[in-house]
């Protein structure tokens, strides 16, 4: 007899919970403060100075308000700066970050959640030579990266978060010319702060 009341409860569980799902979708921009930290770039250790990038683009989130429990996904146009040598690295790519978020509320006109989640980025700008001083940089097509933050929803409809964005493999690599011969001296990733606003329709 308790099995079958179980069942009926998951039954009814599955039935309910996507009635009662909200789905939303918007527009996020935000602001990158990008930490750009070498690997075994022996001679660039240290050399890399951290610059301001943004992003912008649309997004939609996916929330079961009975167990506070979501999902959000986004498309943004990427970009992040770092210094070498005088001279700007630059790393222009369309990002898709992935969140698993959960929330609670406070009161009926906010709620506060925490989220995290693996992203998605590929590169969309050209690669940059920065001469024979910091070496030939090539940016990856592609690159893995996960985000954890939190954030806060007000009157359903505006969205503030703020995370961390950290770099799973290298952002690029960096040749340099020995003897007349290119030699690959290492790489580095784009970590980012990031602080952005959502406006959902």
């Amino acid at each position: 007899m308790m099995k079958k009341f179980f069942a009926v409860v998951l039954v009814a569980l599955a039935v309910a919970l996507p009635s009662k799902a909200q789905f939303s979708y918007g527009l996020q921009a935000g602001i990158n403060l990008s930490n750009v930290s070498t690997v075994d770039a022996n001679n660039l250790a240290g050399t890399i100075k951290s610059r301001t990038g943004f992003f912008v683009g649309p997004t939609i989130k996916f929330t079961l308000p009975l167990i506070g429990l979501g999902f959000d996904a986004s498309a943004l146009y990427d970009q992040r700066e770092g210094e070498v040598e005088g001279q700007t690295l630059k790393s222009q790519s369309v990002q898709i970050p992935i969140n698993v978020r959960y929330g609670f509320g406070v009161g009926s006109m906010a709620e506060i959640f925490a989220f995290a989640g693996p992203q998605f980025g590929f590169n969309v700008g050209s690669n940059k030579d920065l001469g024979s001083a910091a070496g030939e940089w090539t940016l990856k097509s592609s690159t893995l990266s996960a985000n954890a933050g939190i954030g806060a929803t007000l009157l359903s409809k505006l969205q503030l978060k703020f995370n961390y964005n950290f770099a799973l493999g290298k952002t690029g690599e960096v040749e340099a010319t020995y003897s007349g011969v290119k030699q690959a001296v290492g790489g580095a990733k784009f970590n980012s702060w990031q602080l952005s606003l959502a406006y959902f329709f």
